[in-house]
């Protein structure tokens, strides 16, 4: 399997009073519930790849959790940025943008959405200081 790191960008219209846009121990309690409850130690698999959901099936314990499309870290990012996250986010007033994947230490996958609707953005090889 895989491991990955997934940032998550959120906005608000205005901060608490203290001065923060969303404490960032609720978003990362949130955002962990989700990924443990549906795709940690589980098989990520396109709902249309019947050989796979049948090989797996087989396998006795199985998590399975099936995506709409291929699970690439592409989808991935794009499903927690339209699916995931307003689910875990709902009810705080505050909305995640944009949902970043890393796939390695270099390279990450990229889903945000723009005031013209939801963009992705695939980003082989990323360079940070």
């Amino acid at each position: 399997g895989h491991n990955y790191v997934v940032d998550f960008f959120i906005t608000s219209r205005e901060q608490d009073d203290v001065g923060r846009v969303f404490d960032f121990s609720h978003l990362k309690n949130r955002a962990k519930d989700w990924l443990d409850t549906h795709w940690d130690h589980s098989f990520l698999v396109f709902e249309e790849d019947q050989n796979a959901i049948e090989a797996l099936s087989l396998v006795k314990p199985c998590r399975m959790f099936l995506m709409p499309y291929n699970p690439t870290a592409e989808n991935m990012a794009k499903y927690l940025l339209e699916v995931a996250a307003p689910q875990f986010m709902a009810g705080t007033g505050v909305s995640i943008d944009r949902v970043r994947i890393w796939e390695t230490d270099e390279s990450y996958a990229e889903a945000s959405v723009t005031l013209d609707g939801p963009t992705l953005t695939d980003l082989e090889v990323a360079t940070y200081v």
